[in-house]
């Protein structure tokens, strides 16, 4: 399983031994796996990296290390997007607001776009790492080791004046990042983050000021990285509780512990990415691990799957409680993992929508996971 591991990341990352670096340097292959191999252990403290300066930074949220091609996924911060492609200029030029309106079209949730405060951020990361040659990587969880698109999640530290200094947090304090829990809030830095929040917005830096052409509805941005982060911190409390019966799909080991589940019942948390409905056969929920390679949630009953409001929570969270079965995939001639839910209540993914249709009481009853069918 260990060789299956390190020969999947070494194919994601697309990792190259002769990946020059602006001084020249040439990473051989053995350099290049041993980078990798730090990175790939389970464990919080990774270490340090050799860096390479303002040219490392991708923009306020996202760096690069020397010998590898993959980016890093910086944790609990979110700048905004930086201008990329001629059409986001154009767009942008025929007049700020405009552009804000026309970017989130008639999207329920806020959307993310590319911004002159985007740009800035960028910038303020680039003075940040100026000079840096080294910085020091560290986890949130041994466990949550990438994100959806294969990035490495990290907190970052770089050597100022003789001590570390959390680069994350700092990009919070400066105000060029909300602090960010809609994956989960910080586990480690939860108060530095908070403090570093509050701040910014008492002094109306960066995206908190009243001038300048930022996100306009961090508000509302807000509210909806706090339901997601109280879902996730609910289920790891419970997964404290009792590890046998909770897995969470983030988890570089899921599909180990879901494959020792086969035929028992467990509760599973992820994201949903899709529903497919079922004309004759089952209906699908597919929850997030990464990209290419979701999970499938199956409902035999379609009815079950209506009832229980998860077609309303595309893109969020949700708790599942079904029996873990295999089958075999007949277009790739594999054996998949598959819950299986028999019962709306087995689902915790209520809904202002599901309380709607259903009237307060009835959707009060699908609140709660069913202890049905263990």
């Amino acid at each position: 399983m260990r060789t299956l591991l390190v020969s999947a990341l070494v194919a994601l990352l697309g990792l190259t031994a002769c990946n020059a670096t602006k001084s020249g340097k040439r990473y051989t292959r053995d350099e290049t796996a041993a980078l990798l191999k730090r990175l790939e252990v389970v464990s919080l403290e990774l270490g340090e990296f050799p860096f390479e300066g303002p040219s490392a930074v991708v923009d306020g949220d996202t760096i690069k290390v020397k010998g590898l091609q993959a980016s890093l996924r910086l944790l609990a911060i979110d700048t905004e997007e930086t201008f990329k492609h001629d059409d986001e200029r154009q767009a942008y030029a025929a007049g700020w607001e405009q552009y804000k309106k026309a970017v989130r079209g008639n999207s329920p949730r806020p959307v993310k776009f590319a911004t002159p405060m985007g740009d800035e951020a960028k910038h303020f990361a680039q003075a940040f790492f100026d000079g840096v040659d080294s910085v020091r990587l560290e986890r949130d969880h041994p466990g949550e080791i990438r994100d959806y698109y294969g990035r490495y999640l990290a907190y970052v530290f770089v050597k100022k004046n003789g001590e570390w200094v959390n680069y994350n947090v700092e990009a919070v304090k400066a105000g060029w990042s909300p602090y960010f829990v809609k994956y989960g809030r910080s586990r480690r830095f939860h108060k530095e983050f908070l403090e570093a929040q509050k701040a910014a917005q008492a002094a109306k830096l960066g995206i908190w000021s009243d001038q300048g052409e930022h996100y306009p509805d961090y508000p509302e941005r807000l509210k909806w990285w706090s339901d997601r982060e109280a879902t996730i911190t609910r289920f790891e409390k419970a997964m404290e509780e009792s590890p046998n019966d909770y897995i969470a799909l983030t988890r570089w080991d899921a599909m180990i512990k879901l494959e020792q589940k086969l035929d028992t019942t467990v509760t599973l948390l992820g994201a949903v990415t899709d529903v497919r409905f079922g004309e004759k056969g089952p209906s699908v929920v597919k929850l997030s691990r990464n990209r290419g390679n979701d999970f499938d949630v199956v409902f035999f009953d379609k009815d079950v799957l209506l009832n229980s409001g998860i077609q309303f929570k595309k893109g969020e969270y949700v708790q599942v409680r079904g029996l873990i079965k295999k089958y075999r995939d007949p277009y790739r001639n594999t054996d998949k993992l598959q819950l299986q839910v028999s019962l709306p209540g087995q689902v915790l993914a209520p809904s202002a929508e599901l309380e709607k249709l259903l009237g307060s009481e009835q959707a009060d009853a699908v609140k709660a996971p069913s202890q049905e069918g263990d």
